[in-house]
């Protein structure tokens, strides 16, 4: 009889211990991650990073996964089919390229570009006349700041000869914090990242190519009800105050 009561008793011991672990395992189970990857212009980098937060702080399920490059190089590899979920390009030309790839695109900021020159300015940089002599660094002419830069040198009937042309507004922007260049040409956005690392010099003749920045959802996303979630998000009071605090002009 004791060794009848013994086994049962090990049954019922069993029974509670297993009923405890679902429970607790039933506290403690994550919801399922999910994840929504964003081709962004790597001018978008800091802005784009803090509304990344934002957005899974309210989505503690989703993840967002950024790529920052060129817009150029960004439309060509969805062009080649490259798997992700939203754009967000630094002009409409790059846009256009894939626009029948992506929903209609929506506008969300604009940006323009100003001189940046290594701290105390030991080139003596006062206006985009002066670029002309100077060991400058610019974005390659296909990038969207370099689209920008060729507008504004016309504009000022400025020839400019620079020494480097990059990928990306970031790549410039590195090779004047490192005292690669006498000056280079970047987004007010880059250089207010930038802080006390470069000294920003503003010239009228910026007005004449400001970039308008359009957002997206690829067709063939696998999260498409995420990927216009983030876009509204970007577009909504969210997106501009973050847009707004990083030197962006926001509808």
């Amino acid at each position: 009889m004791s060794k009848l009561k013994m086994i049962a008793g090990g049954m019922l011991a069993l029974t509670l211990l297993a009923g405890c672990g679902q429970a607790e395992s039933g506290r403690q189970a994550p919801a399922q991650q999910r994840t929504v990857t964003v081709l962004a212009a790597a001018s978008l980098t800091e802005s784009f990073d803090e509304l990344g937060k934002r957005f899974t702080a309210e989505h503690p399920d989703v993840a967002v996964q950024f790529d920052y490059q060129g817009s150029s190089t960004l439309a060509e590899q969805i062009k080649q089919g490259r798997p992700a979920d939203v754009f967000a390009s630094a002009d409409d030309k790059n846009m256009l390229k894939v626009a029948d790839l992506v929903s209609p695109p929506q506008s969300f900021a604009t940006n323009r570009l100003t001189i940046v020159v290594p701290p105390g300015n030991p080139a003596h940089v006062t206006s985009l006349a002066d670029l002309a002599d100077k060991k400058l660094v610019v974005c390659a002419p296909q990038v969207p700041c370099g689209a920008a830069t060729q507008q504004v040198a016309e504009a000022a009937h400025v020839g400019l000869r620079p020494v480097s042309e990059e990928n990306d507004v970031k790549q410039v922007l590195q090779k004047v914090v490192a005292g690669e260049a006498d000056a280079g040409l970047v987004y007010v956005t880059d250089a207010k990242a930038a802080g006390d690392r470069v000294q920003a010099i503003d010239f009228p003749e910026a007005r004449q190519a400001v970039n308008n920045y359009p957002i997206a959802t690829i067709g063939d996303s696998q999260q498409a009800q995420l990927a216009n979630e983030f876009v509204s998000f970007v577009r909504g009071p969210a997106g501009r105050e973050v847009l707004g605090a990083h030197g962006f002009d926001v509808p």
